[in-house]
């Protein structure tokens, strides 16, 4: 039997709801979203078992991370799984577009899909899914609400390391 653990933390943006299991983390949640915000039967408060992750994310939150060092274990698809990873490789304080996300994983024509999938990242923050908008530029969906999203992206702008010219 798996054992799954969870935590809350408070942050900029609304509480955070933070689930691992002994591999890792499965998922981040906003209070605003419509995943539960509460433990589901037989999961461990174990604020202790997701100290590191909290201590990584009030690290970015406080300015002073770029990147996270945990280990994921975000449950989806295959082609879920290889978008969330085209998300981790989109640079600090960088956006890109559906579109240019679908051309990364060699699926031209799934920009839909890849926002789909985008949608479901059970992750956010940590797999940043918030770095994706739309090839207007405008800001798109998001759980944690626009808001949230427009936060993060100025919060990364803010605080961008200074490119050496």
């Amino acid at each position: 039997m798996t054992l799954i653990y969870y935590a809350q933390m408070p942050s900029p943006i609304g509480p955070l709801f933070l689930v691992a299991d002994d591999e890792g983390l499965l998922e981040v949640r906003f209070a605003s979203e419509r995943r539960a915000h509460s433990p589901e039967q037989g999961w461990l408060h174990s604020p202790q078992k997701l100290a590191e992750v909290r201590r990584q994310l009030e690290a970015y939150f406080a300015g002073e991370r770029h990147t996270f060092d945990l280990p994921l274990t975000p449950q989806g698809t295959p082609f879920q799984q290889m978008v969330w990873q085209a998300l981790t490789t989109i640079p600090f304080a960088m956006t890109t577009s559906y579109g240019r996300l679908s051309q990364q994983i060699q699926r031209p024509t799934a920009s839909r899909a890849v926002g789909a999938a985008n949608g479901r990242n059970p992750i956010p923050i940590i797999i940043p899914c918030h770095r994706v908008i739309g090839s207007n530029g405008k800001l798109t969906g998001f759980a944690g609400g626009l808001a949230a999203k427009q936060w993060l992206l100025e919060h990364e702008l803010a605080h961008q390391p200074f490119a050496l010219t």
